[in-house]
């Protein structure tokens, strides 16, 4: 099982957006600064506002692209508010 997960901060008003195989793992990993030259290094407020559960590391490597080259804070947080949005794009991908 793989996961896409959508981080927040207040703070920077900014989103992460990443994909793992153990979700709270690698949230603990953000938020204790782990990762040295982590996007998540800028904020300490870093929640967790969306996950969701993919087939595959695949499935969920292919959401993390998209989402990130939307480049949309309007789209993130419809994604957010409505997360069957991930499903409609994983329909329509080609194979």
């Amino acid at each position: 099982m793989h996961y896409l997960y959508i981080l927040y901060s207040d703070s920077s008003q900014k989103f992460y957006i990443g994909e793992t195989n153990n979700i709270e793992n690698r949230i603990s990993k953000h938020i204790n600064h782990y990762y040295s030259n982590s996007f998540t290094k800028i904020a300490n407020d870093w929640k967790i506002v969306l996950t969701f559960e993919c087939i595959d590391k695949e499935e969920a490597v292919y959401l993390e692209k998209f989402i990130k080259r939307m480049k949309s804070k309007i789209f993130n947080n419809k994604v957010i508010n409505d997360p069957s949005i991930l499903k409609d794009i994983l329909s329509k991908r080609k194979s």
